[in-house]
This record gives structure tokens, C-alpha cells and sequence, in this order.
């Protein structure tokens, strides 16, 4: 990436809290999954549902699972338009459950999984009503301030500039802890507030050329 980036002054190709590709996600996500990876792999009868609403993580959950099962399919139900049909493989992985509809998630849950479901509502008493033993994880769980000051920096240092060996390099812009509290205490779990906000607020430092004010 070109110095002359806007974002050089920072030491950085491109603003980290832009939409990332479903690799990057995947890549950059700080999750500690194996203890739901073993659960799946306990039991064919397995399913884990991700609850929680828009923004706080149950994509990126999913994506970090695909990355620990090799074979699995993920299926993502779009808000408008005819519903994707489900493959036969397993692990299935469904995102926006919710907007599965009946006919859906009847045939989804008349086979073995493992399966998981991102979902908005609560799919519990279908999901073992079919028979499969159940694991809910809530997404909108408290995070705590160095919890998503890693997260955050982790986008950061993902958009690092690289410069030429020897060349002098931008201090690196950071979250510190203390400012990762303030984010929690006015937008609570909702990472994709905290990005939004954060995208805002760089931008305006970058094109009045100033340092952004959470540097280390």
C-alpha cells in the first residue's frame, strides 16, 4: 500500500473498522471455540444455537467455527428473497436462523447434525424437541474492557502499514483499556456499534489531519 494513503500518518493502508471479507473475520476473530468444537464432536445428535441480536458477534462465531470443521456448510437465510436450500452435509452451520421458516427448520432438524444456528429468538424447544442434545451460547454476553480492547486492536494491527526496512514508522493508533470501558459503558457488547462509531471517528481525524486522540 502506497505511503501517500491518507491513512499513513497513522501507520495504517486503510481505517481497520471498515467491513472486513468473511476471511478477514474469520482470521482476525478473538474466540475461544474448542470448548464448542468438543461438543460437536460428541455427538451426531449435537447442536449449538448462537443467540443474539444484530451486531454483537454471532457471524464471526460461526465463521471461527467453519475454520475448526473441516467439511462443514454454512448457509446464511437472507432477510428478502426465496430461502437457500440446505445441503445434506454436516456439520450445518445456519445463520439467521430466525428467518428460517417452518418448512426450513423442520428439515433441518428431522437429520442428525452436528448443526448450529445463529439465530435473533430462541430456537430451544424445536432444536430438542427433534432430539438433539443442546448448547445456547448468548452472544450478548458482558464483555470485559481488556476483552475488547484486544479485539479491537487485533483490526488495528491488521491494517498496519508496511513501510520499507529502515523507514520510520507512524506510532501505531491503539485502544487502551481504559477507552474500551468508556465504548462498553455507552454501547454495552454491540461490536458492531463500537466499529461503526470508531470508523466515524478516525475518518474525521484523518481528513482534518489530526492524531487520533486514542493513540498510545
Amino acid at each position: 500500500m502506497p505511503s501517500h494513503s491518507p491513512y499513513a500518518v497513522l501507520g495504517l493502508w486503510r481505517n481497520p473498522f471498515g467491513e472486513l471479507t468473511q476471511t478477514e473475520r474469520s482470521e482476525l476473530a478473538v474466540l475461544d471455540v474448542r470448548e464448542m468444537v468438543r461438543f460437536l464432536k460428541a455427538s451426531s445428535w449435537a447442536a449449538i444455537q448462537l443467540i443474539g441480536g444484530c451486531g454483537f458477534g454471532k457471524t464471526t462465531h460461526l465463521l471461527a467455527l467453519c475454520r475448526e470443521l473441516p467439511g462443514a456448510a454454512l448457509v446464511y437465510f437472507p432477510e428478502d428473497g426465496p430461502r437457500p436450500r440446505l445441503p445434506g452435509s454436516r456439520p450445518l452451520l445456519v445463520d439467521e436462523g430466525q428467518r428460517m421458516g417452518w418448512w426450513r427448520r423442520r428439515e433441518l432438524l428431522a437429520s442428525p447434525g452436528p448443526i448450529v444456528v445463529a439465530t435473533h429468538t430462541d430456537l430451544s424447544r424445536p432444536i430438542q424437541r427433534a432430539g438433539f442434545r443442546l448448547m445456547t451460547v448468548d452472544v450478548q454476553r458482558a464483555k470485559s474492557p481488556q476483552e475488547l480492547a484486544t479485539i479491537l486492536n487485533r483490526r488495528i494491527e491488521a491494517s498496519r502499514l508496511r513501510v520499507r526496512a529502515g523507514a520510520p514508522c507512524p506510532a501505531l493508533p491503539a485502544v487502551v483499556p481504559q477507552f474500551a470501558e468508556q465504548l462498553l459503558q455507552r454501547f454495552g457488547s454491540n461490536l458492531r456499534a463500537i466499529e461503526n462509531y470508531l470508523y466515524d471517528d478516525l475518518q474525521q481525524c484523518v481528513s482534518e489531519k489530526q492524531q487520533w486522540p486514542h493513540a498510545i
